[in-house]
């Protein structure tokens, strides 16, 4: 009779702590929901007040803002249309680039090191993804530009100073790499081990039982590291502000050229506090977050789809 009561009392207390831990991460949930929609609201707000009718500082036209091939904010000429198209070029060619070898090092760390050696590689991984974004950006001001600089004289090239596309690619590409291979780690360590042994049992090399099935069963999982590197660098802006340089015109194609994406476009105006300048940053704002969105959602289709 007792053990009864005692069991009913702690059965009723585990209950009660499910309850509130419950209630506590509703509240978290609440407290960050409201967060991001206050600044959601915030910046739409702002970002929409250039182009309405009674604007003090001068109403903007929509299309030309969208579709203009022009910004000098010293001309109060925002056009952003090439930007948008550089923020583009400089996304996935970062991403093109760093997928495959996040790829290959993930299915390095898992499959095929040592496990001292994967222990450590892991760790390596986990430390790049923990390095602040001003740190790449002083790496890639001091080394990249050099690198990309001797890249240019060897083909008969100038840039300023390193500052270019090809700069800007190669940072993002390094700095979305332990992101994309951080989730990849994740992916292929939760592919069955039966799916292996069937595979090498069938009569596969080891070499064809990674590529084949763990690679391929790991597929979506990998897809979403992508999916979030490729965030990154749509985002990303005091590294990439220290290499790109501050193109006034565009698009930007030639690699050795300067460029200009929306981040470090919003960057650039950091010290307005008030006035069109300031403002036209947050239209910028309400365009990247439109494009990470429909990014985002294009990417997960796809994602899907390879999961089929």
């Amino acid at each position: 009779m007792a053990s009864n009561i005692y069991n009913e009392r702690r059965n009723q207390k585990k209950v009660a702590i499910d309850k509130l831990f419950r209630i506590l991460f509703n509240i978290a949930a609440i407290l960050s929901g409201s967060a991001l929609f206050v600044i959601v609201i915030f910046v739409v707000l702002k970002g929409v007040a250039p182009f309405l009718p009674n604007y003090q500082y001068g109403t903007q036209n929509i299309i030309n803002f969208v579709l203009g091939s022009v910004y000098r904010q010293d001309q109060q000429i925002y056009g952003i249309g090439y930007v948008i198209i550089n923020t583009f070029i400089t996304s996935f060619a970062a991403l093109l680039l760093s997928f495959p070898i996040s790829t290959f090092t993930a299915l390095f760390i898992v499959k095929v090191a040592p496990k001292p050696l994967a222990k450590m590689f892991n760790s390596i991984v986990e430390l790049l993804a923990s390095i602040p974004s001003v740190v790449y950006g002083v790496f890639a001001a001091g080394v990249i530009t050099q690198f990309v600089n001797i890249i240019a004289d060897s083909l008969g090239y100038q840039t300023a100073g390193g500052s270019s596309l090809l700069a800007t690619i190669l940072l993002l590409a390094i700095m979305i790499f332990p992101t994309i291979t951080a989730l990849a780690i994740s992916a292929i360590r939760s592919v069955e081990k039966d799916l292996e042994l069937a595979s090498l049992a069938l009569g596969a090399t080891t070499t064809q039982t990674n590529f084949k099935i763990v690679l391929m069963s790991a597929k979506s999982g990998i897809f979403a590291g992508a999916i979030l590197g490729l965030g990154r660098a749509f985002g990303e802006a005091t590294a990439v502000s220290m290499v790109a340089g501050n193109k006034m015109f565009g698009p930007t194609f030639n690699l050795f050229d300067i460029t200009r994406t929306l981040t470090t476009t919003m960057l650039a105006g950091l010290k307005e506090t008030s006035g069109l300048d300031y403002d036209i940053r947050f239209s910028i704002g309400i365009v990247l977050m439109i494009i990470i969105l429909l990014s985002n959602f294009l990417l997960n289709k796809v994602k899907d789809l390879i999961g089929d």
